[in-house]
C-alpha cells in the first residue's frame, strides 16, 4: 500500500493544501502556549478526519486519523495524532460478505469521536465503531457485547437528562434499511427497532428532543450502478422522485409507529439542534437545496434553516435563518434536545455564532487562518452558553501550520484567550469532541 508521503500534490481538492494528509504519527509533550489556558479546562480535545494512505476518489473515503491535545492544570500536556487502526486498515477486508451483507469490521472510522459510558469510540456511518484509548491507540471494533449487528451513525445523540445515547444504523442493501438503537447510561444496548423507509438513502444525521427522535428520509439514494462502476465516487445520487420527509418517534413509545411529515426536497448532513415547543418540534440544521445530482462533489452550499413540525395539525413550516454559507453547526452539548441559544458553525475563514432566539449572528475571523469545527467546553456550574470556551483547530497557510485556539464564549469576537502551537498541521477534517477528565 502506498503511504501518505507518496500521494500526488495535485489532483482532487482533498489531496491539496491543508486537506492533504500528514505522514507522521507524532507524540509531543509540553506544547508552547500563547496566552493563558483557563485552569477549569481539564481533559482531551479530540477531532477525527480522513487522512488517506493512498489516493482515494472521494474525501469521505480516507483512512481515519484522530488529532488530540491533552489539557491539564493550565498547560497543554501533549499532542498526539494516530490513524484509527481498524481491521481493514491492518489487512484487506471486503466491504460486503458473500451473502451480500455488510462486513461491519471493514471501516475507515474517519468521521467522529465520541465518549459514552467510559468508552471513547471512533465512528464512521458504514461500520462498527472502534474503541480507542486515552492515548489514541486503537483497542478494536466495538459491538456492544454482540448486541449491535449493523452500522452506527457518526452522529449519535447523548441525552443530558438521562445519559442515554441514541443512534441509528443504515446502509443495508436489504430491508430494514435503517434501524434505531438506544444505549442506557451504563453502556448497555437496550433497543433495536427498524425504521420504515422505502429505499436505501444516505441518512447521515438525525435529531433528538427531550421527548422525540426525528429521522430524516431525504432524496440522496443508493445507486447500484455507481457502486458497481469501480470509480470510487460516492454510490449515491440525488433523486427528483424520492421526496423528503421527517419521521417523528416518541422516546417513551419506542415501538410505536413513526409519524412522517413531508418537507420540501433538500439534503441535510448536520443538525444543529432540535427541541419540543408545546405541540411542535423545532429543528435547526444546515440545509442544501440539493446535492450530488451528477457526481459526489460539493458545488452547492448549505445555509442555516429551521423547521417547525406541528404535531397537532400534521404540517411543517420551513424558514431560512441566514443567507451565509455554513457547515458543521454545534451547540453546548448540555442543551442537546433542549432550546439552545447559540449555534456555532464554520463559515468562510471564520466561525459564525447564530443567536437562535433573535436571528442575529456574530463572527470570529482568524485572518489568514482557517478554522475547523468548534466544540464548546463549559465552565463549571449550571448550563450557561456564555460561560465557557470554544476550541477549534485553526490552520495558518502563511506558515503551513496549525494551532488549537481557545475562545472565550463571553467575548466571541475577541482575541483568543490561548493559542496552543501544534508540532504539525492538522488537515481539515470532520468532527470531534471535548472529553472531560
Amino acid at each position: 500500500m502506498t503511504d501518505a508521503s507518496a500521494l500526488p500534490a495535485e489532483g482532487a481538492f482533498f489531496l491539496r493544501g491543508n486537506y492533504a494528509p500528514v505522514v507522521d504519527e507524532l507524540t509531543e509533550y509540553n506544547l508552547p502556549v500563547h496566552g493563558v489556558i483557563p485552569p477549569e479546562i481539564d481533559g482531551w480535545y479530540l477531532r477525527n478526519g480522513p487522512n488517506p494512505r493512498q489516493a482515494t476518489a472521494h474525501w469521505f473515503a480516507g483512512d481515519g486519523m484522530i488529532h488530540g491535545v491533552r489539557i491539564e492544570d493550565g498547560a497543554a500536556k501533549w499532542y498526539r495524532n494516530r490513524w484509527v487502526r481498524t481491521d481493514s486498515f491492518v489487512e484487506a477486508f471486503p466491504l460486503y460478505n458473500d451473502d451480500g451483507s455488510r462486513n461491519l469490521r471493514a471501516a475507515v472510522a474517519n468521521t467522529h469521536v465520541v465518549s459514552h459510558a467510559g468508552k471513547t469510540l471512533a465512528l464512521v456511518e458504514s461500520s462498527f465503531p472502534y474503541q480507542i484509548s486515552n492515548e489514541l491507540e486503537t483497542l478494536g471494533a466495538y459491538d456492544f457485547g454482540g448486541k449491535l449487528t449493523n452500522s452506527m451513525t457518526a452522529h449519535p445523540k447523548i441525552c443530558p437528562a438521562t445519559g442515554e445515547m441514541h443512534f441509528f444504523g443504515y446502509g443495508s442493501l436489504f430491508e430494514p434499511y435503517v434501524t434505531y438503537h438506544r444505549v442506557a447510561e451504563d453502556g448497555e444496548l437496550v433497543l433495536n427497532r427498524p425504521v420504515d423507509v422505502k429505499a436505501h438513502t444516505m441518512m447521515h444525521d438525525f435529531a433528538m428532543t427531550a421527548d422525540h427522535v426525528i429521522f430524516m428520509d431525504l432524496p440522496i439514494v443508493f445507486d447500484m450502478e455507481m457502486a458497481a462502476s469501480g470509480s470510487g465516487d460516492m454510490p449515491y445520487r440525488w433523486s427528483d422522485s424520492y421526496g423528503a420527509r421527517f419521521g417523528v418517534l416518541r422516546r417513551d413509545q419506542p415501538d410505536a409507529a413513526i409519524r412522517w411529515f413531508d418537507i420540501e426536497p433538500c439534503y441535510i448532513f448536520h443538525v444543529a439542534n432540535a427541541f419540543d415547543d408545546g405541540n411542535s418540534i423545532v429543528l435547526q440544521a444546515a440545509r442544501y437545496p440539493e446535492l450530488w445530482r451528477n457526481d459526489g462533489g460539493f458545488g452547492e452550499q448549505a445555509m442555516l434553516w429551521e423547521w417547525r413540525i406541528d404535531l397537532a395539525s400534521g404540517t411543517v413550516r420551513e424558514r431560512q435563518l441566514d443567507d451565509r454559507a455554513i457547515e458543521f453547526p454545534r451547540i453546548d452539548d448540555r442543551l442537546a434536545g433542549l432550546p439552545a441559544r447559540y449555534s456555532v458553525s464554520v463559515g468562510d475563514a471564520e466561525l459564525v455564532r447564530h443567536d437562535l432566539s433573535t436571528g442575529e449572528a456574530s463572527t470570529h475571523s482568524f485572518g489568514a487562518g482557517v478554522s475547523g469545527e468548534a466544540v464548546f467546553v463549559p465552565a463549571a456550574g449550571p448550563a450557561d452558553e456564555s460561560r465557557g470556551w470554544y476550541l477549534s483547530y485553526v490552520y495558518d497557510p502563511t506558515r503551513d501550520g496549525s494551532d488549537l485556539v481557545i475562545l472565550d464564549a463571553s467575548d466571541f469576537g475577541g482575541e483568543p484567550v490561548a493559542t496552543i502551537a501544534l508540532p504539525q498541521r492538522v488537515p481539515f477534517g470532520f468532527h470531534g469532541n471535548w472529553i472531560n477528565r
